[in-house]
């Protein structure tokens, strides 16, 4: 027995374990996944006082830590070292002999990133007392958990509450199976064993305009295919547009409005049939990169069995994260909200409070960042301008760009803009839009700014340090109530 105390409100939860000829085991709580919303969920639990555990059928952290968002921010980095040396003289240093890229050791490197943060996530789930389970998870009725493990074992475990957080996967396009050798998703993109010479990418939202970033940052000859009229769709259109200026700087063709019909893998390269405004176009590369979004891991976890209710391929959730079926929680990229490692880490913490009986709130989604770590990078929260006004806001806009930045100037990377959003009538912060060297360190601010329900005027009247790139949101405010100093 174990005591929690939050908010003047204290919780005793009775755990007993069993370990009987049908192998079950009792539990507080059991997750389904162990990314960055089932780990996450499961520490915040045994902070609380809750016996937790996971299940996992294959590394601990999930995509984020293995497959996604650490090892691709570990190449992203090489990429931008190599840049860096490449153009070393025009920061006065000289280099003698050729600078290369070299793809196998830059992939070695961020496999030992990804491979040290999966055993941090390890070390924590130990320190915490959580019960690490593998195998493949599936639930049933009775707020039951069985789990296959590699040989084949079944074993059943059941538990007070048992939280979904499966995470997604590659989605595959009828037109676009992959083979993972010529036609690939992301994780193979992550292990090529050699830099192919041409290479097309499918969609340019985060993980395809990253990718794209990359590949031709080491002198791959990129294409960046994008069926809407603008690269990163869902930023502001001016972010867009500038993305795509310094990627066809970089010597990358981006095009819009356009979709890939078909793809020939025949021979020894791939024949890409590109459909444009202009007509039907076909190109040949070594690999094409589908990079046109994710598919919910849904199938085989026991949902039909259970009873638990979807739409779309989402499972239906309350504002806390509670299904239909009392006891059954689902959490991250399986429910709605942007699927993205930091939602589903807070989704985790708010289910399990909720769960624990603390008083929470539910999670402003029109308040959760987003970030492209391409070069520049983009990020933004809230309203774009368009969308404010669609929303019937009176908007001031206020934009400030790096070229007029000193530490942007003295870094060599003017590229890029800070754009705010207000509503005209109580100063309210609606929004931001950045592109630019480290905007996505520079994002938060916005976010707590604008939880804290911060109007224009105090962002103008907190003193922000110089030189600093985060000087443009006070001076971007400043635009937009017509004080701007340094435009």
């Amino acid at each position: 027995m174990s005591k929690v105390k939050g908010l003047n409100l204290t919780i005793t939860y009775f755990c007993s374990f069993v370990n009987d000829k049908n192998h079950t085991m009792n539990y507080d709580i059991i997750i389904l996944g162990s990314g960055p919303g089932g780990y996450v969920a499961a520490i915040r639990a045994s902070q609380l006082g809750m016996k937790a555990a996971v299940v996992e059928k294959a590394e601990v952290g999930g995509i984020c830590l293995n497959w996604g968002c650490i090892p691709t921010k570990a190449l992203l980095k090489s990429a931008q070292v190599f840049n860096y040396a490449s153009h070393a003289a025009e920061y006065g240093i000289s280099i003698k002999g050729n600078v290369e890229a070299d793809l196998p050791e830059m992939v070695k490197r961020s496999r030992g990133v990804a491979d040290g943060m999966s055993k941090g996530v390890q070390f924590l789930l130990k320190k915490n007392k959580i019960d690490l389970i593998n195998g493949f998870g599936k639930v049933m009725p009775g707020k039951k958990v069985s789990v296959t493990d590699a040989d084949g074992k079944v074993t059943e475990y059941s538990a007070k509450h048992i939280i979904l957080a499966t995470g997604a996967r590659s989605r595959e396009l009828p037109n676009l199976p992959q083979d993972g050798k010529k036609i690939i998703g992301y994780r193979e993109a992550m292990v090529l064993e050699k830099k192919p010479e041409k290479m097309v990418v499918v969609g340019s939202g985060a993980i395809g305009s990253e990718f794209a970033y990359f590949f031709n940052s080491i002198g791959v000859d990129v294409t960046l295919i994008e069926f809407l009229p603008n690269i990163v769709p869902l930023e502001d259109e001016e972010v867009s547009k500038t993305l795509a200026r310094a990627f066809k700087k970089a010597g990358m063709k981006v095009m819009v409005d356009s979709s890939v019909e078909t793809v020939d893998t025949k021979g020894k390269k791939c024949k890409v049939t590109i459909k444009t405004k202009k007509g039907t176009e076909e190109i040949e590369v070594d690999i094409v990169l589908s990079a046109v979004g994710i598919a919910t891991n849904l199938e085989g976890i026991g949902l039909e069995e259970t009873g638990i209710k979807t739409d779309k391929g989402k499972v239906v959730v309350d504002d806390y994260y509670q299904t239909n079926v009392p006891g059954y929680y689902a959490i991250g990229d399986i429910v709605h909200g942007q699927a993205l490692a930091h939602v589903a880490s807070h989704e985790g913490i708010t289910c399990v409070e909720k769960i624990a009986g603390l008083d929470v709130e539910p999670i402003d989604y029109n308040n959760i960042p987003a970030c492209t770590y391409t070069s520049p990078e983009v990020a933004s929260v809230g309203y774009t301008e368009k969308q404010a006004k669609e929303a019937g806001y009176e908007v001031k806009v206020g934009k400030f760009p790096f070229s007029a930045s000193g530490k942007a100037s003295a870094a060599g990377k003017k590229d890029g803009f800070v754009k705010v959003v207000f509503d005209a009538k109580y100063g309210e912060f609606l929004g931001c839009q950045m592109i630019g060297e480290n905007v996505t360190e520079m994002i938060a601010e916005v976010v707590v700014a604008r939880k804290l329900e911060t109007t224009g005027h105090e962002i103008i009247n907190s003193v922000h340090p110089h030189p600093t790139m985060s000087e443009a949101i006070m001076e971007a405010a400043a635009d937009a109530y017509g004080e701007v100093i340094h435009l």
